[in-house]
């Protein structure tokens, strides 16, 4: 059994962009510079977002912070996002999510312009990500591709399971799986809340990439030997004997299922840094496509 280090490869990555940022330096460029949206004091969102600016301190990009009070109204946002759109010295920015509840998500995400669309929400990104064109990829199933082609987990021709069908991780992840090149040309089988004998899927599957949100939902018995595994599923769990009285969990039991699989992800520790690492890599692609 092999452990998927996102935190290792996030931090390979994180030192090959930091070389790119000082070649750019070295020759009078200028360096990427990523900008964050942030409505509202929501303490999930601080935390990341805080972390995406120090990932940023780290390997030499410029980074901006708009933080933007709870009442924000709906027409203040998208003419910030507008100033950002038309602003050349930013390359790419995100709007955090969740947005409070007087906000139109959507209508925020189809704001952004998708040549700065760096977390790639946009439609036009999507659509060309499921066309196999250039585009932006969601940050987290770009990480969980990138994990896979590091740690040269077999994907071709093998049959993938993804459990959950969000627009940020479950329904990219499924396109990507089942593209031609590798990590890819996977049978790819997407399964959610309203799939029935998930069981018979997942006993099936040789690669599994649950994004579903409940704690120590696939358990040992739900499992083939051999297969991998890649959770995305982040949950605080109440637990008194630790110091922050939370604990993080997989949507997998960790301690059950590694004993059968041949590739696993931890949580905290997999997917999660790879995320911030594959939105540094996509405002460093925005720079060198303005170049």
């Amino acid at each position: 059994m092999e452990i998927l280090d996102g935190k290792k490869i996030s931090n390979q990555i994180k030192d090959e962009i930091a070389q790119e940022v000082s070649k750019m330096k070295a020759k009078g460029e200028k360096v990427p510079h990523l900008a964050a949206v942030l409505v509202g004091e929501d303490g999930a969102s601080l935390t990341y977002v805080g972390s995406k600016v120090r990932a940023c301190e780290r390997i030499g990009f410029e980074s901006t912070l708009v933080k933007l009070p709870e009442t924000t109204t709906e027409e203040e946002l998208l003419g910030k996002i507008h100033e950002l759109n038309t602003n050349d010295d930013i390359d790419g920015f995100i709007v955090q999510l969740p947005l409070p509840k007087h906000i139109d998500e959507q209508k925020v995400l189809l704001a952004v312009d998708p040549d700065k669309d760096v977390d790639g929400f946009h439609p036009a990104n999507f659509g060309k990500m499921a066309l196999e064109m250039e585009s932006f990829i969601p940050a987290t199933p770009f990480g969980i591709m990138e994990l896979l082609k590091r740690y040269e987990v077999p994907t071709s021709g093998k049959h993938t399971v993804v459990i959950g069908r969000s627009h940020i991780v479950g329904r990219p992840i499924s396109i990507l799986m089942s593209r031609k090149g590798d990590p890819g040309n996977s049978t790819v089988t997407l399964t959610h809340s309203r799939t029935q004998n998930l069981e018979a899927f997942t006993k099936d599957a040789d690669i599994i990439i649950s994004a579903l949100g409940v704690p120590n939902f696939l358990k040992a018995n739900m499992v083939k030997e051999g297969v991998a595994v890649v959770d995305v599923g982040i949950t605080r769990v109440p637990d008194e004997t630790a110091k922050k009285g939370y604990r993080i969990v997989g949507d997998v039991d960790f301690e059950e299922v590694s004993k059968k699989a041949s590739y696993i992800t931890p949580v905290p520790g997999g997917v999660g840094p790879m995320t911030i690492a594959m939105l540094l890599k996509n405002t460093l692609l925005a720079r060198e496509r303005k170049r």
